[in-house]
This record gives structure tokens, sequence and C-alpha cells, in this order.
């Protein structure tokens, strides 16, 4: 049994999300979702979808086995819990591979990192772009 971790924020869920996480499925038989939490993002906008609402939505897709919120203060204590074989990084998540996997090590985990190059290409794939449609459509 092969267990896959995505990771993301996953504000305004929309068909990128989607094929990312199929991408992220198609790598083993089980996977599982760590939703950012609210606190622990610092390379963006805080999300519009409150943290709770944004768990919830990621565990209704039917690719998804479990999705759980982050941890407030180590990203790597729901590693701990969930033992992924796989972690797979999105095309455009600002994480390097090798320093992932080697930070995994240090900690005693021997976890395959893999990034996922595939995207959705539609006017309205990412959440940014959605934001700026309505901002669009209100001015």
């Amino acid at each position: 049994m092969i267990r896959v971790l995505a990771t993301g924020t996953f504000d305004l869920l929309h068909p990128g999300h989607l094929a990312y996480l199929k991408e992220c499925k198609s790598l083993g038989d089980e996977l599982y979702v760590i939703v950012a939490r609210d606190s622990m993002i610092r390379h963006k906008p805080k999300p519009v979808i409150p943290e709770d609402q944004r768990v919830e939505m990621i565990n209704a897709l039917k690719m998804v086995d479990e999705a759980i919120l982050g941890s407030e203060e180590d990203i790597f204590v729901p590693i701990k819990e969930i033992k992924p074989d796989i972690i797979a990084l999105g095309y455009d998540q600002h994480i390097d591979e090798e320093e992932l996997e080697n930070e995994l090590h240090k900690r005693g985990f021997y976890i395959r990192v893999v990034r996922i190059d595939k995207s959705e290409k539609c006017a309205l794939c990412s959440s940014a772009k959605i934001v700026k449609k309505i901002m669009e459509r209100c001015n």
C-alpha cells in the first residue's frame, strides 16, 4: 500500500487543484492531504476561505482519502502521523525537492519527494486569477 501526501492552501478550489490532486493520487493507493493553516502561510496573501472550510472541501473530493489541517508549530508533525511513502509537490509550490528530502532525512523520515509538473491550463486555474477576475468585475 503506497501512501501519497499532498500539501497546499487550497483557497478558492479550482480545476488546477483537482488536476494536482488527481496526479498525486495516481502515484499510489492512498492520498492524504495537509491543508495549510492560515498562520503558516507567509509566501502569499492569507486565504479568503477559512481553514476549516478548506479542509472540509478537500475531504469531500473522491480522490482524497483524508485531509487534515497542518500543524501551527512544526510542519513535520503531521508527516510523522501520516507516514507517507511519497510527498508530491505541485508545479508551483516554492519548495526545493532536494532540500525537503534532506530535512526529512535529518528527522529520520525516508520519504520520496516528487514534483508534479503537469498543470491545468485554463483561464481560472489559480486562486489569484479568480480573485483578479472578481476584482475586474467589481470595478
